[in-house]
Order: structure tokens, then sequence, then C-alpha cells
């Protein structure tokens, strides 16, 4: 079968020609409001708690401690929470994406108490820092709650175990988010979350070549 021609195929190369969808500032309709507040509050708060890890991590200069180890665990929790992010965006919701979400969240929590505990044992964890974990783990918890909540009948259809032909594709959003928000966003989590945590990568992989070397 040739993928390029498959249905999925053929939606993803015209998903931009629906008409955006309308997020209006000041409606108290209850669903604008739960995605105007995850839009443009939940998804903006996860940059905050990043950038302040990425601080903790400098002053408690982790390329001396554990170093590549606990920095490449930091990339993979990036990509956890980032692959689900990304499917919420542009990605119609139904029960695969939905189930990926999920399932990322338990991953990403499990990642994350494993890099606590392998940085416990070899440098010093503030308790600021303690405190900024608990954003960054509870933040995906809430961006899939209020996901869930907009879409009610995705979850049953989940539940149910997704019997319809489109459940289990991942197919683009029938009425996208608009160019500028997704651009904007995209530049956010650049220069927010990716440059950071390379800058903090790359500094680690030096240091450490640089004992190699001595």
């Amino acid at each position: 079968m040739n993928l390029r021609h498959s249905p999925v195929a053929r939606a993803w190369q015209h998903w931009r020609r629906p008409r955006d969808l309308s997020v209006p500032p000041r409606s108290f309709d209850v669903e604008d409001a739960n995605r105007r507040f995850l839009m443009y509050g939940v998804l903006p708060l996860w940059f905050v708690p990043a950038v302040g890890d990425w601080i903790m991590h400098r002053r408690t200069r982790i390329e001396d401690t554990t170093g590549t180890r606990e920095s490449a665990l930091h990339a993979l929790m990036m990509t956890e929470a980032g692959v689900p992010v990304a499917m919420g965006l542009l990605a119609r919701v139904n029960p695969l994406v939905l189930s990926v979400m999920g399932g990322a969240a338990l991953v990403h929590g499990a990642t994350a108490l494993w890099d606590v505990s392998m940085a416990t044992d070899e440098r010093e964890v503030r308790p600021v820092e303690q405190h900024i974990h608990s954003f960054l783990e509870v933040l995906p918890l809430a961006a899939m709650a209020f996901t869930c909540c907009l879409h009610a009948d995705q979850v049953r259809a989940t539940l149910r175990g997704g019997v319809k032909p489109d459940d289990w594709k991942l197919l683009p959003k029938e009425r996208p988010l608009s160019v500028r928000y997704l651009a904007g966003l995209g530049l956010a989590i650049g220069g927010c979350v990716a440059l950071p945590y390379a800058e903090e990568l790359t500094r680690c992989v030096k240091a450490a070549r640089a004992r190699k070397a001595s």
C-alpha cells in the first residue's frame, strides 16, 4: 500500500484548508473559557518552571555531578511531554490521541521519579527545585484534564474501546488552530524549553570530554 495515497496522508496534505478555530477573547461560554485557559494559561505556564529548573541545574553545576545521564533524562521528559502536546495542537482529538496522552503522562511520571532518584544521590536538589518539579509533573496532567473536558464524547469513545473507523487514526483537526498561535507557541517552546536544555546537554557533554581528556 502506498502510504502517500492513504486516507490519513491525504487528510494531512490538506490540513490547513478548513476555517481556523475561533476562540473569542470575551466569551463567557464554558467551552470557550476552558479552551482559552488551556491555550493561554496551562500551556504557557509550562515555560516558567522549565526555565526555572534549568537555572537550578546550572546553579548546582549539573555538569560536574550527574552530568550527561541526568541531562539526557531531561531531554527524554521533554520529548514525553512534547509529543502529546504536538498531537493535541495539530491532530483531531480521538481515542488514539487521548490514549497517547494518557500513556505519555504515566511514562513521564515514571521518568521524573527516575530523574529525582538519580539527582538526589549525586547533587544537591534544593527545596526550590523540588517545588519546581511539582509544577512540571502536574502541568501535563492539567493539560490532559482540560482536553478531556473539551472532548467528553471522545473520552467516552475511548472508554468503550473506540469502535468508529477514525477512532484510531492520526487525523488533522477539522478546525485547526491559527497559524499565528501555533507559530508563537513554537517559538516560545524553542526559546524556553529546547534551547536551554540543549545548552545544558552540550555543557554536560563538554565537561565529560574534558574530564576524560585530563
